[in-house]
């Protein structure tokens, strides 16, 4: 009442915090009144937004050979495109630098103009290079229009391509067109162009002036060819276009040359003089001293050694003369003399014993003699490995001089030449011809292909085909609208589930009394006294005596289900009724054989009496009663109050009453007939009936008030569990099952 006044309060005044608190607790009394598909709705809904990485974990988990088999199909058709399908091609490219007007070295506009070098310049430089005029020189320069990776005319149609089913369908229905007329000269040379521009590629290195000829065919030689021949054409075509005259030119460079002059005869007299007083013979004699440098440290190596051995052998000997006997001082000496001695020693000559000793201080004397050779010869060894040291370090220091010294006039001397030869030119011509580009770099004949790149395409096919793989296990996963697992359709529902029954492996339906009476202890039948159990224990202090199964559709289990539960009730030595309350479908006579005629509807009109009516059954162990076809609307018989009689008629008779209901979306039989039972149980089959369905059906019960105890997860297909990746969720169990 006070959240109410509260409430109507909120349209006149802001809320107090007395007022809120009120609100909120009604709110939560609220939602504990909702029903549990309605919280569970709720709850689904809250969470909605929320992604549990775990989750998702797990779900890629359970498909992992279904990613394992896309990545293993994508992998085998990367293989099978690199190695057999994709044709090979080569890049080779050639390096062109242009020569700017202030990146000259010889600064003067008259000789060599330049260009600016701003961006604009750039820019057009590589159109020119792209242009078509001269792509034509290069295809002419290489005969590229008889090469058939260039011209199409050349190539040798496919037996089977578009093109040829095309024609050939136009011709069997006659609606084919003329032919087209043979490709001009011109044509042919416009389609060569285009096909040298589809695998060329030219670019500008950013903030640069260098550009890059890149050029792509099916041979390493070829594109070097044509990158190196391209570059070639471009510079040639700068000098043909280009002639500047100028006469200032002509002094400038005369100037230039005479300096150059005295530059490069002082580079040679600096040459000559250091020639003259160093001892260098030649970079050769240089090497032959570090080939003598390393001999010398490696006998000095082999000698330390050798001394180590006659040290260790040495104090070997020695110790075993006072300790050991004289066969381990054979052994050590490894002397044949003395390995006679002590034979003989050892035949019983004894007079040999003193020989023994001097051959042992012999062979030691000869040790330390060799050590004292070896230690000589170290030290000569040493002297020599210091004065070919010493002369490699000067002479190598002299070498670098002589070299620095005869680069220096190498290059004053091709400047020299270089600007001697323009003067004559100008000289003559009274004008320069010079190229504002240079190639920086000629293409190298690649050893590779460029395309496909093996490696990386395997790897990203496979890395694709993982990602596919999991993208189909996670939208197959989130399509899933059906139930596999217990804990989803607790989640979905709001209701406990009471147990989850396995697939019973039989062919007909006559076949299930056989089934659950000859294997008691299968996992079918362990899974219905699980179910007895739970019932049971639901409530114990007011157990059920009537429980009624239904389902949200047809074909979901639960007659094989009612059934199960009324032999398993019976075998605790209950007395246990059966009634068949779907007398649309009536299918209790595909699993018993009855002979009577009469059943429910029998005893319910008064036409036969419930003795006569039930049955008994041997292999079920309790009695049966059967569904008749009924003219009047079963939902109104089931309402009538003599059913409601024969209910309590049969709870003073029997200890269990197991009614099998229709499904409660079909007919509204069951929501009828479940106002006058104890319990409820709801039936879902494993992966087929939809979630959706479920819920509706359990709200359809809730609509006439009515909860169900719990729900069943009926013909779980344990191969099937597997295959979905939930092994580990059901059937881990098997050593305690007899199937």
């Amino acid at each position: 009442m006070y959240a109410g006044s509260c409430i109507a309060a909120l349209n006149s005044r802001p809320p107090c915090d007395r007022c809120l608190t009120a609100i909120k607790q009604q709110l939560d009394c609220d939602m504990t009144s909702l029903s549990p598909s309605l919280r569970a709705a709720q709850q689904l809904t809250t969470d909605s937004d929320e992604i549990d990485l775990a989750e998702l974990l797990a779900t890629l988990w359970r498909g992992k050979w279904r990613i394992a088999f896309a990545g293993f199909v994508t992998l085998i058709a990367s293989i099978y495109y690199v190695f057999f399908a994709a044709t090979p091609v080569y890049t080779a490219s050639t390096t062109v630098a242009l020569e700017s007007r202030e990146q000259q070295v010889v600064d003067i506009e008259n000789v060599v103009t330049g260009l600016s070098g701003d961006q604009a310049t750039v820019n057009t430089e590589v159109e020119v290079i792209r242009s078509r005029e001269l792509i034509e020189r290069v295809v002419l320069d290489l005969d590229l229009v008889g090469d058939p990776e260039f011209n199409d005319a050349l190539q040798e149609a496919p037996f089977i391509s578009v093109d040829t089913a095309v024609n050939a369908m136009q011709a069997i229905i006659g609606t084919g067109s003329a032919e087209d007329p043979p490709l001009t000269d011109a044509a042919i040379l416009d389609g060569v162009i285009d096909a040298v521009l589809e695998r060329a590629q030219i670019s500008n290195i950013r903030q640069s002036y260098v550009f890059t000829i890149r050029v792509t065919t099916e041979e390493a030689e070829k594109s070097a060819a044509i990158a190196d021949r391209w570059a070639l054409l471009y510079i040639d075509d700068q000098v043909r276009i280009k002639l500047e005259k100028t006469e200032q030119a002509t002094t400038w460079l005369g100037e230039r040359v005479a300096e150059l002059q005295i530059e490069l005869e002082q580079a040679e007299e600096s040459l000559k003089s250091f020639s003259t007083n160093t001892d260098l013979v030649s970079p050769e004699g240089l090497v032959a001293l570090n080939r003598q440098l390393k001999e010398l440290r490696e006998r000095r190596d082999m000698l330390r050694a050798q001394n180590e051995v006659l040290r260790n052998r040495q104090a070997a000997l020695t110790q075993m003369q006072q300790d050991g006997s004289r066969e381990q001082i054979a052994v050590l000496a490894q002397d044949d003399i003395l390995t006679a001695i002590l034979e003989s020693l050892l035949a019983g000559n004894t007079d040999l014993q003193d020989r023994f000793d001097d051959r042992v201080r012999v062979i030691t004397a000869q040790t330390s003699d060799g050590l004292a050779r070896n230690e000589a010869q170290i030290s000569a060894l040493e002297v020599s490995i210091t004065e070919v040291t010493e002369r490699i370090d000067r002479q190598s220091d002299e070498l670098v001089q002589l070299q620095q010294l005869q680069r220096e006039a190498e290059a004053s001397r091709l400047i020299y030449e270089a600007f001697l030869s323009r003067l004559k030119e100008t000289s003559i011509q009274q004008g320069i011809q010079q190229a504002d580009s240079r190639i920086l770099s000629e293409a190298v004949v690649p050893s590779r292909p460029s395309a496909p790149r093996k490696g990386p395409i395997l790897v990203m096919s496979l890395l694709l085909g993982f990602i596919l793989g999991a993208a189909f296990v996670l939208k197959r996963e989130l399509s899933q609208n059906t139930f596999r697992i217990g804990e989803d359709l607790e989640t979905r529902t709001g209701y406990s589930v009471l147990g989850q029954i396995p697939l019973i492996p039989i062919r007909k339906r006559s076949g299930m009394l056989k089934y659950i009476a000859e294997k008691p202890n299968s996992a079918a039948a362990e899974a219905v006294r699980n179910l007895r159990t739970s019932v049971l224990l639901a409530n114990l202090d007011r157990q059920p005596q009537i429980i009624m199964l239904t389902s949200s559709i047809p074909g979901e289990g639960k007659t094989t289900l009612s059934i199960s539960l009324a032999q398993n009730f019976a075998s605790m030595g209950e007395k246990v009724l059966l009634i068949e309350g779907d007398i649309r479908r009536r299918v209790f006579r595909e699993y018993f054989d009855i002979k009577s005629k009469d059943g429910l509807l029998s005893v319910l009109s008064g036409t036969s009496k419930l003795e006569d009516a039930v049955a008994f059954n041997d292999q079920l162990g309790a009695d049966v009663l059967i569904g008749e076809k009924s003219s009047v609307n079963a939902a109104d018989l089931f309402s009538s109050k003599r059913f409601a009689d024969l209910l309590k008629e049969l709870r003073g008779k029997y200890d269990r009453i197991i009614l099998d209901t229709p499904p409660v979306l079909a007919v509204p039989d069951a929501r009828v007939m479940g106002q006058s039972v104890d319990t409820i149980i709801y039936a879902v089959k494993w992966d087929s009936t939809t979630h959706r369905q479920v819920v509706d059906g359990l709200k359809s019960l809730e609509a006439v008030n009515l909860r169900v105890a719990g729900l069943t997860l009926g013909q779980i297909d344990k191969r099937g569990m597997k295959r979905y990746g939930y092994g580990a969720s059901y059937g881990n169990y098997q050593g305690y099952y007899e199937n």
